[in-house]
Protein backbone atom coordinates (compact mmCIF):
# COMPACT_ATOMS: atom_id res chain seq x y z
CA UNK A 1 0.00 0.00 0.00
CA UNK A 2 1.98 3.36 -1.41
CA UNK A 3 -0.65 5.39 -0.92
CA UNK A 4 -0.38 7.25 2.76
CA UNK A 5 -3.84 8.99 2.31
CA UNK A 6 -6.34 5.81 1.89
CA UNK A 7 -6.51 2.43 1.50
CA UNK A 8 -8.37 -0.54 0.35
CA UNK A 9 -10.89 -2.24 2.73
CA UNK A 10 -11.15 -5.37 3.02
CA UNK A 11 -14.59 -5.62 0.36
CA UNK A 12 -12.18 -3.64 -2.32
CA UNK A 13 -13.66 -0.02 -1.99
CA UNK A 14 -11.79 2.72 -0.66
CA UNK A 15 -11.84 3.72 3.03
CA UNK A 16 -10.47 7.49 2.67
CA UNK A 17 -8.88 6.61 6.35
CA UNK A 18 -4.84 6.86 6.77
CA UNK A 19 -3.12 3.27 7.04
CA UNK A 20 -2.49 4.13 10.48
CA UNK A 21 -6.13 3.76 11.31
CA UNK A 22 -6.74 0.35 9.84
CA UNK A 23 -3.44 -1.48 11.25
CA UNK A 24 -3.20 -3.51 14.75
CA UNK A 25 -2.69 -1.50 17.55
CA UNK A 26 1.34 -1.06 17.98
CA UNK A 27 0.86 -1.67 21.56
CA UNK A 28 -0.47 -5.22 21.12
CA UNK A 29 1.77 -6.26 18.77
CA UNK A 30 4.87 -4.92 21.13
CA UNK A 31 3.49 -7.37 23.73
CA UNK A 32 2.76 -10.57 21.39
CA UNK A 33 6.76 -9.53 20.14
CA UNK A 34 7.58 -9.59 23.99
CA UNK A 35 5.55 -12.93 24.48
CA UNK A 36 6.91 -14.99 21.56
CA UNK A 37 10.53 -13.50 21.59
CA UNK A 38 10.87 -12.58 25.81
CA UNK A 39 14.77 -13.10 24.97
CA UNK A 40 15.28 -11.21 21.54
CA UNK A 41 15.97 -7.04 21.05
CA UNK A 42 13.20 -6.63 17.90
CA UNK A 43 14.74 -3.17 16.14
CA UNK A 44 11.87 -0.85 15.52
CA UNK A 45 12.48 -1.16 11.61
CA UNK A 46 11.78 -4.75 12.45
CA UNK A 47 8.59 -4.11 14.47
CA UNK A 48 7.08 -1.59 12.11
CA UNK A 49 7.73 -4.64 9.24
CA UNK A 50 5.82 -7.47 11.19
CA UNK A 51 2.65 -4.90 11.53
CA UNK A 52 2.51 -4.24 8.21
CA UNK A 53 2.76 -7.75 7.62
CA UNK A 54 0.25 -8.68 9.76
CA UNK A 55 -1.83 -6.08 8.68
CA UNK A 56 -1.47 -7.13 4.75
CA UNK A 57 -2.66 -10.81 5.98
CA UNK A 58 -5.45 -9.55 7.62
CA UNK A 59 -6.72 -7.56 4.26
CA UNK A 60 -5.57 -10.41 2.38
CA UNK A 61 -8.02 -13.08 4.40
CA UNK A 62 -10.62 -10.22 5.32
CA UNK A 63 -11.34 -9.98 1.17
CA UNK A 64 -11.21 -13.33 0.49
CA UNK A 65 -13.45 -14.21 3.41
CA UNK A 66 -15.59 -11.36 1.77
CA UNK A 67 -15.61 -12.92 -1.76
CA UNK A 68 -16.55 -16.62 -0.28
CA UNK A 69 -19.52 -15.02 1.67
CA UNK A 70 -20.64 -12.85 -1.73
CA UNK A 71 -20.36 -16.25 -3.49
CA UNK A 72 -22.87 -17.97 -1.04
CA UNK A 73 -25.15 -14.83 -1.31
CA UNK A 74 -24.61 -14.16 2.40
CA UNK A 75 -24.32 -10.68 3.91
CA UNK A 76 -22.54 -11.48 6.76
CA UNK A 77 -18.62 -12.92 6.94
CA UNK A 78 -19.17 -15.91 9.43
CA UNK A 79 -15.89 -17.75 11.09
CA UNK A 80 -16.70 -20.66 7.95
CA UNK A 81 -16.20 -18.01 5.40
CA UNK A 82 -12.94 -17.02 7.24
CA UNK A 83 -11.56 -20.92 7.98
CA UNK A 84 -12.60 -21.64 3.55
CA UNK A 85 -10.25 -18.38 3.15
CA UNK A 86 -7.56 -19.81 4.88
CA UNK A 87 -7.18 -22.86 2.83
CA UNK A 88 -7.96 -21.28 0.05
CA UNK A 89 -4.88 -18.59 0.38
CA UNK A 90 -3.03 -21.60 0.93
CA UNK A 91 -2.82 -21.03 4.71
CA UNK A 92 -4.26 -24.51 5.55
CA UNK A 93 -1.77 -25.32 7.99
CA UNK A 94 -2.99 -22.37 10.19
CA UNK A 95 -6.66 -23.80 9.85
CA UNK A 96 -6.54 -26.29 12.83
CA UNK A 97 -4.98 -23.72 15.32
CA UNK A 98 -7.64 -21.10 14.38
CA UNK A 99 -10.70 -23.56 14.75
CA UNK A 100 -8.96 -24.08 18.38
CA UNK A 101 -8.90 -20.51 19.04
CA UNK A 102 -12.55 -20.02 17.59
CA UNK A 103 -13.65 -22.84 20.38
CA UNK A 104 -11.90 -20.92 22.87
CA UNK A 105 -13.95 -17.77 22.15
CA UNK A 106 -17.02 -19.43 22.18
CA UNK A 107 -16.41 -20.63 25.36
CA UNK A 108 -15.26 -17.34 26.58
CA UNK A 109 -18.23 -16.17 25.45
CA UNK A 110 -20.78 -18.62 26.85
CA UNK A 111 -19.29 -18.07 29.93
CA UNK A 112 -19.17 -14.49 30.12
CA UNK A 113 -23.20 -15.07 29.59
CA UNK A 114 -23.48 -17.48 32.31
CA UNK A 115 -21.74 -15.54 34.32
CA UNK A 116 -23.55 -12.08 33.54
CA UNK A 117 -26.89 -13.64 35.04
CA UNK A 118 -27.19 -12.16 38.41
CA UNK A 119 -30.33 -15.38 39.37
CA UNK A 120 -27.35 -17.47 39.21
CA UNK A 121 -24.44 -15.48 41.28
CA UNK A 122 -27.07 -15.26 43.90
CA UNK A 123 -27.07 -19.02 44.52
CA UNK A 124 -30.52 -19.05 45.75
CA UNK A 125 -33.02 -21.59 43.66
CA UNK A 126 -35.69 -19.08 40.81
CA UNK A 127 -38.54 -20.52 43.13
CA UNK A 128 -37.50 -19.28 46.30
CA UNK A 129 -36.61 -15.43 44.60
CA UNK A 130 -40.62 -15.58 43.61
CA UNK A 131 -41.87 -16.61 46.82
CA UNK A 132 -39.58 -13.87 48.66
CA UNK A 133 -40.82 -10.89 45.40
CA UNK A 134 -44.82 -12.34 45.93
CA UNK A 135 -44.50 -12.20 49.45
CA UNK A 136 -42.68 -8.47 49.33
CA UNK A 137 -45.66 -7.44 46.96
CA UNK A 138 -48.23 -8.79 49.43
CA UNK A 139 -46.29 -6.68 52.37
CA UNK A 140 -46.70 -3.68 49.90
CA UNK A 141 -50.02 -3.57 49.41
CA UNK A 142 -50.63 -4.01 52.72
CA UNK A 143 -48.79 -0.91 53.64
CA UNK A 144 -50.78 0.78 50.93
CA UNK A 145 -53.89 -0.04 52.42
CA UNK A 146 -53.47 0.89 55.89
CA UNK A 147 -52.08 3.91 54.66
CA UNK A 148 -55.22 4.81 52.84
CA UNK A 149 -57.51 3.53 55.70
CA UNK A 150 -55.65 6.07 58.07
CA UNK A 151 -55.79 8.75 55.32
CA UNK A 152 -59.61 8.12 54.53
CA UNK A 153 -60.72 7.83 58.80
CA UNK A 154 -58.42 11.14 59.22
CA UNK A 155 -60.62 12.76 56.69
CA UNK A 156 -63.67 12.10 57.90
CA UNK A 157 -62.87 12.57 61.23
CA UNK A 158 -62.03 15.94 60.58
CA UNK A 159 -65.20 16.55 58.56
CA UNK A 160 -63.64 17.10 55.15
CA UNK A 161 -60.76 18.69 55.54
CA UNK A 162 -61.13 21.46 58.56
CA UNK A 163 -58.48 23.45 59.85
CA UNK A 164 -55.95 21.38 62.12
CA UNK A 165 -56.37 18.11 60.07
CA UNK A 166 -54.64 16.89 56.76
CA UNK A 167 -56.30 17.70 54.20
CA UNK A 168 -57.43 14.72 51.96
CA UNK A 169 -55.24 14.33 48.99
CA UNK A 170 -58.31 15.13 47.13
CA UNK A 171 -59.03 18.49 48.67
CA UNK A 172 -58.21 21.72 46.84
CA UNK A 173 -57.58 24.02 49.24
CA UNK A 174 -57.96 28.39 48.00
CA UNK A 175 -55.97 30.99 49.51
CA UNK A 176 -57.94 33.13 51.39
CA UNK A 177 -59.72 35.94 49.72
CA UNK A 178 -58.47 39.23 50.71
CA UNK A 179 -60.19 42.61 51.62
CA UNK A 180 -58.36 44.36 48.82
CA UNK A 181 -58.64 42.08 46.01
CA UNK A 182 -61.85 43.12 45.83
CA UNK A 183 -61.56 45.02 42.66
CA UNK A 184 -62.43 43.34 39.77
CA UNK A 185 -60.34 44.46 36.89
CA UNK A 186 -62.47 42.78 33.81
Amino acid sequence: MNDSSRSSSPGGGQTGQPDEDLTIPRAAMNKMIKELLPNVRVANEARELILNCCTEFIHLLSSESNDICNQQQKKTISADHVLSALETLGFGDFKKEAEEVLNECKDVAAKRRKQSTRLENLGIPEEELLRQQQELFAKARAAAAIQEQQQIGAFLQGGGGGTGQQPHPMTVLLPPKDSDDDEDYS
